[in-house]
């Protein structure tokens, strides 16, 4: 969500190795439950589906979730009802807003960080529009940076 404004700008980005699906990747002395349980308590210690694949990579050596469980992290999350309420790309924007927004009191003169501050909000407002219409949002969900500021952690 980051580049929204990039038309056709080549096709080179990292790929994934072609990999079957079904079967366990080789070296993961882990079981699919003790995949699953680590999950569930990172993600009940408050950790981003994003750090988890992270330390699952580097603490526990399993490269692809995915490939080892044959289903995506934040799908396995909801199925064990350990997932956040908002998505974790509507998350990190709106810590980022509040960082700004923080940011901006100390400092009113800020030009810079103010127009960030405009432009992650309208990207906040774009991502809850397309949230509410895929569902993954109530549709009386409104981003407000005050009550954002006592729900979400900076």
């Amino acid at each position: 969500m980051a580049r929204m404004h990039t038309g056709k700008h080549g096709k080179s980005k990292s790929r994934k190795p072609e990999v079957e699906m079904d079967k366990m990747p080789e070296g993961i002395e882990l079981s699919k439950k003790e995949i699953k349980e680590k999950i569930a308590g990172y993600a009940r210690q408050g950790v981003s589906p994003s750090q988890i694949g992270q330390y699952l990579k580097e603490k526990d050596g399993i490269p692809y979730i995915r490939q080892a469980l044959g289903a995506r992290l934040l799908s396995i999350m909801d199925e064990m009802k350990v997932s956040s309420s908002l998505p974790p790309d509507l998350t990190d924007l709106i810590r980022k807003a509040l960082k700004l927004r923080k940011h901006l009191e100390k400092n009113k003169q800020d030009v810079h960080n103010r127009i960030r501050l405009g432009r992650t909000e309208a990207k906040i407002w774009r991502l809850t529009k397309y949230y509410k219409r895929e569902g993954s949002l109530p549709a009386d969900w409104k981003y407000d940076p005050a009550k954002a500021a006592l729900t979400i952690k900076v």
